[in-house]
């Protein structure tokens, strides 16, 4: 399996910079101290309102070039940010996802945790020409708009709506998962660096939680693919 993102989106958004790592041997039965991480973001939030920060900027950007209300759509670590002001922590859901949502409030960068094995065949970013399927966490279905961005397999599955704003129920991290593919993207200046330090604080987290487990991982910078099978120092 292979994950890129479209050509043509690539020539849209030259600073893209986008990271993986694919995980076997995930479990929901481990403990996780996100604390750290939570405790970034909270400094953040205490020097800056999410929306100012220059990393949720980019994305607001992006946001608003795509025709969205960039208030109303947020990306993924924007809108953690948010409830981590609001309520002052992060719902405890699965020990991977709550591990990627704490990296992802911390570096103020968007985190995708995909069910790898929900996945068929490649997974494409790219915009959608409205006959994808989308699977929402309620259990219904729906198409995404044409020209929105969305993550999509050769199935046709759509496994995110509007880029980085809302992942699908279809693919979610679930006690039954045990291998997981996640996906980091920041369009930022820096953020090549950023996304360097961010794989490198989720495989160590990772490691440190399910030590059996194996890792491979990338950065892929503008005009790049990856392979689920290709490792990289990056995530290693």
């Amino acid at each position: 399996m292979q994950f890129r993102h479209h050509p043509q989106l690539r020539a849209d958004f030259p600073t893209l910079v986008a990271g993986t790592i694919r995980i076997d041997g995930v479990s929901a039965d481990s403990i996780v101290d996100v604390s750290p991480w939570l405790a970034t973001a909270r400094e953040r939030l205490a020097g800056s309102p999410e929306g100012q920060l220059p990393q949720v900027q980019a994305w607001r950007r992006a946001f608003t070039a795509m025709g969205l209300k960039p208030t109303q759509y947020r990306c993924a670590s924007e809108s953690l940010l948010r409830r981590l002001r609001r309520e002052g922590d992060l719902p405890a859901l699965h020990p991977l996802v709550d591990l990627c949502n704490a990296v992802s409030a911390a570096f103020a960068i968007p985190v995708a945790a995909l069910d790898a094995d929900r996945i068929s065949g490649d997974l494409e970013v790219r915009r959608a020409t409205g006959g994808e399927r989308y699977d929402t966490f309620a259990g219904d279905v729906e198409h995404p708009e044409p020209g929105e961005v969305v993550f999509v397999d050769d199935a046709g599955r759509a496994h995110a709506r509007r880029w980085t704003n809302r992942q699908s129920g279809y693919s979610a991290i679930s006690a039954a998962t045990s291998r997981a593919f996640i996906v980091t993207e920041a369009l930022h200046e820096g953020a090549a660096a950023d996304v360097l330090a961010l794989l490198a604080d989720l495989a160590a987290a990772v490691r440190a939680t399910w030590p059996a487990a194996t890792l491979l991982g990338e950065v892929l910078p503008s005009g790049a693919q990856g392979s689920l099978g290709a490792a990289a120092t990056s995530g290693r």
